[in-house]
């Protein structure tokens, strides 16, 4: 018997491949049937209701990563959408017709793409396809340069997402910086968000009873999916909410940097810049995260102020040039 267990990023993974397979998209009861993941769930039991919630924080999500789900509505009334189809459109992936590459840059692209073969998707994503197909759709191959994008980069990914789905509080350590030992933290998981390129987990820390955000990043045990439950419509607008909380806190912290112009960190940083007399303004959430940002960009950043986030910066540069002497000694 198949277990309805699947892993949060493999039924994404699944969503995403059935939603390129298609070029006139599929409607929200195809999805739930023929998609593993939602499928295994409703055998086993799910009521209807839960698995359409499931599916709206699922597009929510991969909409958040960059991957362009499309709604479709009645022709006839494109504001009626309770026959909706949703389709990711193959065109947003393809590169521009200017582009031209040598036979080299091919070779290379190439081999590339053959690490991300057809062999690559899960069988139950092959499965699902031609479940599709067999609805009368017809579709391509999926393509496969996607899977990277959706795979849950921080260790604790999938068992908060777990807590979520169940609506269980969660446990783990979390080690906050200048803290010599981590601290223990009972949560009631309400959404993961992506911001500034880093996983938050958000949700209402069960000792203080208030609504926190914590970096994945920092949790530093394994985290214990509990049998305490908790009220799900806690989680409704959860994700708003966070996403609203990081961007307040980014907007009270700016920091103004001087930074070379035509240089990687002038590329990455302008994207959330605003201009300045002397340079550019970058809203910040952490300033421990953000100075390991600036670090990594050497001399192509000089942090003209906050004060404390310029020392971060050099206290960063000063142990890597000391690190590197050190080398140097030993092999010296």
């Amino acid at each position: 018997m198949t277990s309805s267990r699947i892993p949060a990023e493999e039924r994404l993974t699944n969503l995403v491949v059935a939603l390129m397979a298609t070029e006139i998209g599929l409607t929200k009861q195809q999805i739930l049937e023929n998609v593993s993941g939602y499928r295994q769930r409703a055998e086993a039991g799910a009521k209807s209701d839960a698995l359409e919630k499931m599916f709206e924080r699922d597009k929510d999500d991969l909409r958040a990563l960059g991957i362009p789900i499309e709604t479709i509505g009645d022709p006839a009334d494109p504001q009626d959408l309770r026959e909706a189809r949703y389709r990711i459109p193959q065109a947003e992936y393809d590169l521009p017709s200017d582009i031209e590459f040598t036979p080299a840059e091919l070779a290379v692209l190439r081999l590339a793409g053959s690490v991300w073969s057809a062999e690559s998707v899960s069988s139950d994503a092959q499965s699902g396809v031609r479940k599709i197909r067999a609805l009368g759709i017809d579709g391509d191959e999926p393509i496969i340069g996607f899977a990277p994008r959706i795979t849950a980069r921080d260790a604790a990914f999938p068992a908060l997402q777990e807590g979520i789905e169940r609506n269980r509080v969660v446990v783990f350590e979390y080690l906050k910086p200048g803290e010599s030992a981590p601290r223990r933290r009972r949560l009631r998981p309400l959404a993961l968000v992506e911001y500034e390129a880093r996983w938050h987990v958000y949700g209402i820390d069960v000792d203080v009873d208030a609504e926190r955000t914590f970096l994945l990043s920092r949790i530093v045990s394994a985290v214990k999916v509990t049998a305490q439950s908790f009220d799900p419509a806690l989680r409704d607008g959860a994700a708003d909410r966070a996403v609203a909380g990081l961007e307040s806190v980014a907007a009270a912290q700016n920091a103004l940097l001087e930074v070379t112009p035509g240089t990687e960190a002038a590329l990455r940083l302008g994207r959330r810049a605003t201009p300045a007399t002397q340079g550019i303004y970058v809203p910040y959430v952490d300033r421990h995260i953000f100075a390991d940002e600036l670090a990594s960009y050497g001399p192509e950043v000089r942090v003209v102020e906050p004060s404390e986030l310029r020392d971060a910066v050099v206290s960063r540069l000063r142990a890597i040039a000391e690190l590197h002497t050190q080398r140097e000694g030993v092999h010296g």
